[in-house]
């Protein structure tokens, strides 16, 4: 296998828009090569392993990376500001303060009713969890077994790409939190995203007020 798939397992991986699962690249495999193909989930993460590891010897400044259950490719951090600066697509995306806010509450204490994320934020969410639904961020599983059944929210694998994750519990430690939030790099990138955020949500606010003026 080592010999035969090493490259076709990097092929499948490079050219895929989404985070590819072990049992979608021997699916693939199968499909071209036939059933009768001995190939397990392990071995794909075996080869995933050796081909990282020709990537640290040559220096390349990407890796295989496990996110969201299957594989993908991803730069090195220490070239994460370079490709920041040309990521367009990222910047048409970003989230708000209070979107953010809201996405932080519901992703800790999944699955949460909306009158629970308010009572803690302290304020009306529905329009942040309506931005947060159309992004794909979160989804709704089912209701609670309480009086007027709300809907309850969790997060999607949309949001585990979206943050770099593989899995749900991946998400940083309260004291995890502490330590970046002291770290200066975060700290500037933090103003830089606040900037960003403020400009955001007073376009939004211009939005709303321009639609109702309207209605």
């Amino acid at each position: 296998m080592e010999k035969i798939y090493n490259s076709v397992i990097e092929a499948l991986i490079f050219a895929s828009d989404e985070p590819l699962p072990a049992k979608e690249i021997i699916a693939a495999i199968r499909e071209i090569d036939g059933d009768d193909v001995e190939i397990k989930e392990k071995e794909i993460e075996r080869q995933v392993d050796a081909l990282n590891e020709i990537y640290e010897q040559t220096d390349r400044p990407f890796r295989i990376l496990r996110l969201a259950g299957g594989f993908t490719f991803g730069t090195l951090p220490e070239y994460s500001k370079y490709v920041g600066y040309l990521s367009t697509e990222k910047s048409k995306r970003r989230l708000s303060h209070a979107a953010l806010e809201t996405l932080a509450i519901i992703a800790y204490k999944q699955p949460i009713t909306k009158p629970e994320v308010e009572s803690i934020r302290g304020v009306n969410s529905d329009y942040m969890i309506n931005t947060l639904l159309e992004k794909g961020l979160i989804t709704i599983k089912g209701r609670a077994d309480t009086v007027g059944r709300p809907l309850l929210y969790v997060t999607t694998k949309n949001f585990l790409k979206y943050f770099g994750l593989n899995k749900i519990t991946d998400l940083p430690k309260p004291r995890e939190i502490e330590e970046i939030m002291k770290d200066q790099d975060f700290i500037e990138q933090k103003e830089k995203l606040f900037k960003n955020a403020v400009e955001e949500e007073i376009l939004e606010e211009g939005i709303n007020e321009n639609e109702s003026s309207q209605a």
